[in-house]
């Protein structure tokens, strides 16, 4: 969905829906477009993290 959304194809939607309900699919699209839109602000604004901290590393 966050590399090309133009070639998601009706058989992906039929292989999500044999695990998924309808509002299912829906919630996780939208839950999916919010997380591509905030991690494409924070990385307009500058904020995104330059490395992720592993808990438990001798940094």
């Amino acid at each position: 969905m966050a590399t090309d959304h133009h070639n998601m194809s009706d058989d992906f939607f039929d292989r999500l829906k044999q695990h998924y309900t309808d509002e299912q699919v829906l919630e996780l699209g939208m839950m999916i477009g919010q997380f591509i839109g905030f991690g494409r602000v924070l990385m307009v604004l500058d904020l995104e993290s330059k490395f992720c901290a592993v808990e438990g590393a001798n940094l």
